[in-house]
């Protein structure tokens, strides 16, 4: 995808703060829930683990260790799953969340603007004689001859969230 233009980046911006404040919210809540669920799974497997090593210790504490190493590794990976399943559930809900941020920007008073820069990017990219025409969730979509550019809302939002590559890794940490 070509880059956009210096005037789109500032008239993306807006949105770009938004859809990150929005990220931030949505992942510290559901890294609440997934440490919480996590703490109750830990918990158990400590208690567990305690109860095996205490009957192991009766048949020799090496037979015990060995268990409790094993059972403490498996927790440890179940734990686990279950912070990256949140954290697959946020990333699914953080791009559904921005695409309907991105789209309600229709009813924003400078959505025209921005309609009139994505029609302008379109002809630039695709010559004059591109078929520009607006997309269902906002924005616009080109046609010339074999090509097509896609500057919906939608697809316009989800490509900030792919740049923010770098960024996204500090969702999952505690703020």
């Amino acid at each position: 995808m070509t880059r956009l233009p210096d005037a789109a980046d500032a008239a993306l911006e807006p949105l770009r703060e938004a859809l990150l404040a929005d990220a931030h919210g949505q992942a510290e809540a559901n890294r609440h829930a997934a440490e919480a669920e996590a703490a109750v799974i830990l918990e158990a497997a400590e208690q567990e683990a305690a109860r095996i090593r205490a009957k192991a210790a009766a048949a020799g504490e090496e037979v015990a260790l060995s268990e409790a190493t094993q059972r403490s590794a498996r927790v440890r990976r179940e734990s686990q799953e279950v912070v990256l399943a949140a954290q697959n559930e946020v990333w699914l809900g953080l791009r559904r969340s921005v695409r309907q941020t991105a789209e309600a920007l229709r009813t924003d008073p400078r959505y025209p603007a921005l309609q009139a820069v994505l029609r302008a990017l379109a002809a630039e990219q695709l010559g004059a004689d591109a078929v520009v025409a607006e997309a269902d969730g906002g924005g616009v979509f080109a046609d010339a001859g074999a090509r097509r550019l896609d500057l919906s809302l939608g697809t316009l939002a989800g490509a900030v969230l792919d740049s923010m590559g770098p960024e996204l890794p500090g969702l999952w940490e505690a703020t």
